[in-house]
């Protein structure tokens, strides 16, 4: 048994701070009101300024240990109070004094060789910069690394070190207080993302001790059972059996006859999660395009008011909203399957964390969508405020479900964990952008934030429509309605206007098209609210090239809007080959849809299927290779693609949010295209992020869950070309590669994957 990272020797801080009353000093370091401790010390947690009071309480903790036999694992070190860092400046020599204290205490009260008391130190946050800078403690001890609190592990064992007779350890979250913003209320573990970092800690022979951060138990079950079920037996869990381990969970706590089917729910769970923790669903990062976020924080910005998902490109709000409810009705159809018995089990571990995140993603879809549309004046906008105030009805009474009626109200108080009303800083100050909504340290109950809008509607009829990929209204805005270009390769959800009412009275509307070829599937009808009217090119008849069609929107007295729609149709010499096709200005190409894998050096390359935002990512193998020298015969992918343009282009490559686990400067990655020499990105250079620090360029990439860096090249000819991405570190995990031809829309999960030819 064992404390954490910062309850050093058998101690709880509680324990002090229920007994101690810090002295106050003032800025030069005078006492100005005295404190106390039970130790005749002046109350204050600090090894400079009450040293003798500390060791004393430290010394009771281990003769606590002693006294009752504990077989105890003694934390060594020393965080400031509430899990922050030392006052008291850099800290190595400070370090270095308090765990010669510790090891002193501890042969004193034990009268054993401290070598042979289990021993720990946890590299956390800031104390890890201590170890970076050379601080070393005895080789009997643990080293206990750490990821990031976001899944990411922050440092691997590294071979030139040599072994250590005590080994090293991990400490890894599940749940999360702090910087971006805490993830507390339901599970977001992605499972293959949890087994890559362990896998990849073990194979660098992390593996005497492994602590989760769990946060509120209940709540994180599944991941739990993995973590101890993987570090107890990692040999019989490859990759391979996930899906095994999954069915054989859902097996134990719901029985055979659903057991497959109910795994499936939960693997596409963690998937959902994995693209955005539902705590962060009102906050939208973006990227000053004038500022340099590898020097400057700034670059960073955030709006705790704003959806991350685009409202107006690639209908991302609506498709990854409209995933979340088949998930939900999914769960619902195999509850219904599932006998009385194992009810109360189901909606603990399965129904309502699907239940309440869908209806979190409909909540989220409704209140932005709502913010959208009333400064447009659409009739319907009202109806979306309305929709958002049902659904968070539906979040109290889902978690009233959990708290009074399962188990016979067993769990009461468990679903009381706010999630919607980050970002409220007028509510409840200034740690609203991370902290969840409480004062005085009590969390509050969840409110609409950002708040609904509503609007006084004309007792008249008035048309406004909108197009595809715009967030502007017309005839309000003056410069032309252009649609997103037509192509036929293009798999990005087809192109649309949107007739919306700005009155109480309904109308009669109209689309017309300049050419016969470009059709509307609801070319007339009567407008009560709102009607969003697709467009579809018949290509057969379409002509060759880029040809623009005029759309004409008519409504009330005769009010019309002229859309152009912009159809290319290239002319080719030849049959497209194998590979992903440029259209409307991108190609989006998930990592696993790769022409060749290249394995190289004694390097090959593996998949992992559901970790990150998208299918699958691809990772090198062994883990443990060493880093590499891109170009040549070296190991990489390489992915075929059709471009239709030339001149400069750039390559967003999507990758997990990995740390410099290995202390390269990485983790590192090459791009190339055809024979060009390779390009090498260092991506935490490159980003400016450090999990140190947690500065914003960091919390950029957690929040998001994918570090996006970017080469530049240019393309003199059109056609087929080969885009190879290059290992260097073996730690990079790849999600995806988008070629920005000049049309890449922003969004936050990048346009649908490219067409793909062959």
């Amino acid at each position: 048994m064992g404390t954490s990272h910062e309850a050093p020797m058998m101690r709880g801080i509680e324990e002090w701070n229920r007994h101690a009353t810090p002295a106050v000093r003032d800025a030069a370091g005078n006492v100005t009101t005295p404190g106390h401790d039970p130790y005749g010390g002046t109350g204050e947690w600090s090894f400079r300024r009450n040293a003798e009071a500390v060791k004393a309480y430290w010394r009771d903790g281990v003769r606590r240990m002693a006294e009752q036999g504990i077989e105890g694992v003694v934390t060594l070190g020393m965080r400031g109070n509430g899990d922050v860092s030392l006052p008291d400046g850099d800290g190595i020599e400070l370090m270095s004094e308090i765990i010669a204290a510790q090891r002193k205490i501890l042969a004193e009260v034990t009268g054993r060789d401290p070598a042979a008391i289990p021993q720990v130190w946890t590299l956390y946050k800031e104390v890890q910069r201590y170890w970076d800078r050379g601080l070393r403690v005895p080789d009997d001890v643990t080293v206990v690394l750490t990821d990031d609190n976001w899944g990411n592990v922050r440092k691997l064992p590294d071979p030139a070190e040599g072994a250590r007779s005590g080994g090293y350890g991990l400490y890894y979250h599940f749940d999360y207080v702090g910087v971006g913003r805490n993830y507390k209320w339901v599970d977001t573990t992605c499972l293959p993302n949890l087994w890559e970092q362990l896998d990849q800690s073990h194979a660098y022979g992390n593996r005497t001790l492994w602590v989760a951060n769990v946060g509120d138990l209940k709540g994180n079950e599944l991941p739990t059972q993995f973590f101890l079920d993987y570090a107890w037996q990692p040999e019989r869990w490859p990759l391979e059996r996930l899906s095994d381990w999954e069915a054989g969970y859902a097996r134990q706590n719901f029985g055979e006859a659903q057991a497959r089917q109910i795994a499936e729910v939960l693997s596409t769970y963690g998937q959902l999660q994995s693209i955005r923790k539902p705590e962060l669903l009102n906050r939208k990062i973006t990227v000053d395009p004038a500022k340099d976020p590898a020097t400057d924080p700034s670059a960073i910005r955030y709006d705790d008011r704003a959806t991350p998902f685009s409202l107006t490109d690639y209908r991302e709000a609506e498709t990854v909203t409209a995933r979340w409810q088949a998930l939900a009705a999914d769960a619902e159809r195999l509850a219904r399957r599932l006998p009385a018995t194992v009810q109360d089990a189901w909606y603990e571990l399965v129904g309502y964390e699907v239940a309440a995140t869908a209806n979190l993603y409909a909540l989220r879809a409704a209140e932005f969508t709502n913010l959208h549309y009333a400064p447009q004046g659409r009739a319907l906008a009202n109806d979306l405020a309305a929709e958002a105030e049902a659904r968070l009805a539906d979040d109290l009474a889902l978690a009233e479900r959990f708290n009074t009626r399962i188990a016979g109200g067993k769990w009461n108080g468990f679903q009381t964990q706010p999630h919607i009303d980050y970002g409220d800083v007028d509510r409840y100050g200034p740690n609203a952008p991370w902290q969840q909504p409480e004062r005085d340290n009590v969390a509050l109950p969840d409110v609409l934030f950002p708040a609904v809008a509503r609007i006084e509607l004309p007792d008249t009829a008035e048309l406004g429509v909108a197009v595809d990929g715009s967030a502007a209204w017309w005839p309000h805005e003056q410069t032309p309605a252009v649609l997103p270009e037509f192509s036929p390769y293009q798999s990005q959800p087809a192109q649309y206007v949107e007739v919306f009412n700005r009155g109480r009275r309904p109308f009669d509307y109209r689309v017309t098209t300049g050419a016969p070829w470009l059709t509307a599937d609801r070319p007339k009808g009567r407008i009560d609210k709102q009607q969003r009217v697709v467009l579809t090119v018949d290509w057969a008849r379409a002509p060759y090239g880029t040809t623009e069609v005029p759309v004409t929107v008519t409504g009330p007295d005769g009010a019309n809007v002229v859309v152009t729609a912009r159809v290319n149709r290239p002319k080719l010499s030849k049959k497209i080959p194998a590979g992903h096709v440029e259209a409307n200005g991108y190609v989006a190409i998930d990592a696993e849809h790769h022409t060749r894998a290249v394995a190289a050096s004694g390097v090959s390359w593996r998949t992992v299927p559901g970790i990150g935002r998208t299918t699958a990512g691809v990772t090198p193998v062994p883990v443990t290779a060493p880093r590499q020298t891109p170009g040549g015969s070296g190991p990489r992918l390489e992915y075929q693609v059709t471009l239709f343009t030339t001149g400069p282009v750039t390559v967003w490559a999507h990758l997990s949010p990995r740390n410099d686990a290995l202390a390269t400067g990485g983790p590192a990655y090459a791009v190339s295209f055809d024979d060009q020499p390779p390009q090498t990105v260092e991506t935490m250079s490159q980003s400016g992020a450090d999990s140190g620090t947690m500065n914003a360029q960091w919390a950029y990439g957690t929040s998001d869950n994918v570090r996006r860096s970017a080469t530049r090249h240019t393309l003199t000819t059109p056609g087929t070309h080969r885009l190879t991405f290059w290992m260097v570190d073996p730690t990079v995990v790849l999600q995806r590669l988008v070629i920005d031809t000049g049309g890449l829309r922003p969004s936050l999960l990048g346009p649908p994957e490219s067409h793909r030819a062959g």
